[in-house]
């Protein structure tokens, strides 16, 4: 009976600001070139050129690079299904992701981009019970320049792990730290590129194991001179503790569009579990609303 509600609250609080407009509008002004949509989870270094654009082509470029110079705020809603040792329990986890960049100097931005995630687990393990709460936070920092370098845009700096779960089953009870890496290319409407990371942990609570994890997140996008995209990107986790990977692969259709005069992008799609230990989902849907703020 929890879960139902629970799906209908948070789409209600996801949805509430498309509830209070006045008008949804999908952009109509047309760009002179056909440019790259939203890859998910990340945003990447920028070329300035078409800085303070806001035409929907504009600002789904900038949404697939995650070190560009724009404003945004994800929500990330991510549905999994036939999760834990039975196979049949159900995980929702919302990622709150603002990202802010800041501009260092004439050559250099400075993208922050923090992960807080909202967690509710069903009973995973016998014994174990149903959680609800915060996990841990995760803020990385992208030193970026703001023009591409030989021809590829890049970021790089450190990521933290902060244990800011407020349930002992939702987090590592371990501060972390690493580096991470953004490398891609925007070639006329196609986005490729790959994100990486790894998290040692540092200090914490001794009881629980230590963190030892490399994220990857290779990434494909197309996007039309409209704001229309399709994406594709996998977001693989190995923990070398257990020496096991972690791959989810998702496909997400997307749409920058204005609602009450804001721009927003909205992005869905089905992701499949190819690989995880005992107790991985099998599969799940993700529904992504992104405020967008394009600098003036």
């Amino acid at each position: 009976m929890l879960r139902p509600i629970l799906i209908a609250a948070f789409l209600v609080l996801s949805m509430s600001p498309l509830l209070r407009a006045n008008d949804i509008l999908v952009f109509d002004d047309q760009p002179p070139a056909v440019t790259t949509q939203q890859v998910d989870q990340s945003q990447a270094p920028s070329d300035d050129s078409d800085e303070g654009g806001s035409s929907a082509a504009d600002l789904a470029k900038k949404l697939s690079n995650p070190v560009a110079s724009l404003i945004s705020v994800p929500f990330q809603n991510n549905f999994d299904f036939d999760a834990g040792q039975t196979h049949n329990k159900f995980k929702y986890t919302l990622n709150i992701q603002p990202v802010i960049p800041t501009s260092l100097s004439e050559n250099w931005n400075l993208i922050t981009r923090i992960i807080v995630p909202v967690i509710y687990q069903e009973q995973l393990a016998p014994g174990q019970g149903d959680n609800f709460g915060l996990g841990d936070t995760t803020p990385t920092f992208f030193f970026s320049p703001k023009r591409p370098v030989g021809g590829w845009i890049i970021g790089a700096g450190p990521v933290f792990l902060l244990p800011t779960a407020t349930d002992t089953a939702l987090g590592s009870g371990k501060f972390g730290l690493g580096p991470s890496i953004v490398v891609l290319q925007q070639n006329g409407p196609w986005t490729y590129g790959i994100l990486f990371n790894h998290i040692w942990s540092v200090c914490g609570d001794d009881s629980k194991p230590e963190v030892d994890r490399t994220f990857l997140q290779p990434f494909l996008a197309y996007n039309t001179a409209t704001g229309f995209g399709i994406s594709l990107q996998s977001e693989s986790t190995y923990d070398w503790q257990q020496s096991q990977w972690t791959i989810p692969i998702g496909v997400f259709a997307s749409q920058v569009l204005k609602v009450g005069g804001q721009p927003i992008s909205l992005s869905a799609g089905p992701r499949v579990y190819a690989e995880g230990p005992s107790g991985t989902p099998k599969w799940g849907f993700r529904f992504t609303m992104t405020f967008l703020f394009p600098q003036k």
